[in-house]
């Protein structure tokens, strides 16, 4: 196997932000206990493709809801590489349980983004069985898997990302 990525927190100032942007006025001292307790994402045995992302929080998600879950990660990886998040299998087959945007695509120069590169993950539990999910706090829901990926003989692209979800639309032709 190849190592070609290694998975951080985000800091403590850009996670505190982006929560407070995402669930309102929270005090401080619960979004320092929620950080401190992120688990960066890790494969549960030796022969698992997927990284395990992991709730900071516990997370009940009725059916119809949408959640967008801030996990105060990000993941540096070696250029040509991508990282792809799904969620967990037996989430999906359970509850249908979705990402919003049906697969995440974290590309290696987010990690250097405005925002340190954090990853969120928006989930809608798309249940035609009125199954509601329940996580509870540091719960696997999503798994990210790396691959590689190639570009066209002709590419020319030399732009540089300097922003978050969607920055690069702005610099297409």
């Amino acid at each position: 196997m190849e190592r070609i990525a290694k998975f951080h927190k985000v800091s403590y100032e850009q996670f505190e932000g982006d929560w407070k942007d995402t669930f309102g006025p929270i005090e401080t001292e619960e979004i320092k206990r929620i950080y401190e307790g992120i688990r960066l994402p890790a494969r549960a045995t030796a022969g698992s493709a997927g990284y395990d992302f992991y709730t900071p929080v516990a997370v009940t998600i009725r059916p119809g809801e949408i959640v967008k879950i801030p996990t105060g990660i990000r993941a540096e990886m070696n250029e040509g590489w991508v990282l792809a998040v799904f969620p967990r299998s037996s989430l999906g087959f359970k509850y249908r349980l979705q990402l919003n945007n049906t697969v995440g695509i974290i590309d290696s120069d987010y990690f250097f983004s405005d925002n340190e590169g954090h990853i969120f993950i928006k989930l809608t539990n798309d249940t035609k069985e009125d199954k509601t999910v329940e996580l509870s706090e540091g719960a696997g829901f999503a798994q990210g898997i790396f691959f590689p990926f190639g570009i066209t003989e002709d590419d020319d692209c030399s732009e540089q990302r300097n922003g978050g979800f969607g920055s690069t639309d702005s610099k297409r032709g």
